[in-house]
């Protein structure tokens, strides 16, 4: 999405110990191992589904979403113009209280018909609607972006693993930011590098952004609201509603770039420790998991 200016940290201090106690945590012993899934599987998409704009869901147009030497790869080869295409893949399980991570490059063209802030630009989305909730014409999904973004010709800063709000809000420093987009502390990666992004994300409460290893920003609250989605159902837009889960999503916005190694540990689990299903880490309760 477009970038927009600045960046800090933040939140209450019982926020920030819990997410202390989740960066820090390390197993003593077999019952503690982390259980880390890999949400793509290094052969093809099944279990993502893929929404462009001006198409159904399900459509993946030009096979702009492609596997090859087991990475997910956003091409434009089979495009005769970019027309607004803003595409996503979504994984097909919604999540609330999680730790993503995954690697990202951008490599080959940035298509020249899309808007210039598409260069070197791309994202993964979070807390997103449904893909099959949207519209063919619906541009973007209402949901939070981890935005990811390459330095430029001009040499000037440009951080990544900033946030982007299509159709939402979030909390900034204590209060509903009005920004559309707003940038981390991160450093300026150049094209063609390999860089790691993970989020950390609490339902409704703290989201963290991570990059390579180095916390960069935080925010709280995401909510429903805010502008830049357009021809929306309205009866998804429901301002105001808080975004306690949803769908994760690797963005196509006009850039060629290549995601691998994307993976996700539940954070929400059985947190009764007479329980084998109990883990640690785990910070939000799901009794139906124990057993």
């Amino acid at each position: 999405m477009k970038p927009v200016i600045t960046a800090s940290r933040l939140l209450s201090s019982s926020l920030a110990l819990l997410l202390v106690g989740i960066m820090s945590f390390t197993p003593s012993n077999k019952e503690d191992k982390e259980d880390w899934i890999s949400l793509f599987n290094g052969k093809n998409i099944k279990n993502w589904t893929v929404k462009i704009h001006h198409h159904e869901v399900g459509d993946n147009y030009g096979k702009t979403f492609r596997v090859e030497d087991g990475i997910i790869k956003v091409r434009y080869d089979q495009y005769d113009k970019f027309n607004e295409r803003y595409g996503h893949l979504y994984f097909n399980t919604p999540y609330s209280y999680y730790h993503l991570k995954m690697e990202y490059r951008f490599t080959g063209i940035w298509r020249k018909d899309a808007p210039s802030y598409t260069e070197l630009n791309s994202g993964v989305m979070f807390h997103s609607q449904d893909p099959h909730t949207m519209p063919k014409e619906q541009d973007w999904p209402i949901s939070v972006e981890m935005q990811f973004l390459a330095g430029l010709a001009d040499g000037k800063p440009r951080p990544t693993g900033n946030m982007c709000s299509p159709g939402t809000d979030v909390i900034f420093e204590g209060k509903k930011d009005p920004r559309h987009c707003i940038n981390s502390t991160s450093k300026t990666y150049p094209k063609e590098e390999w860089v790691t992004a993970e989020l950390i994300v609490l339902g409704d409460s703290l989201i963290t952004h991570k990059i390579n290893g180095e916390v960069v920003l935080q925010y709280a609250n995401p909510q429903i609201g805010g502008g830049v989605a357009n021809r929306y159902d309205p009866a998804i837009k429901q301002d105001g509603k808080m975004l306690k889960e949803g769908f994760i999503a690797l963005q196509s916005e006009g850039q060629e770039i290549d995601f691998r190694n994307i993976q996700l540990l539940n954070l929400e689990g059985c947190m009764d420790p007479k329980s084998k299903s109990y883990r640690p880490y785990y910070v939000k309760d799901n009794p139906s998991k124990c057993r």
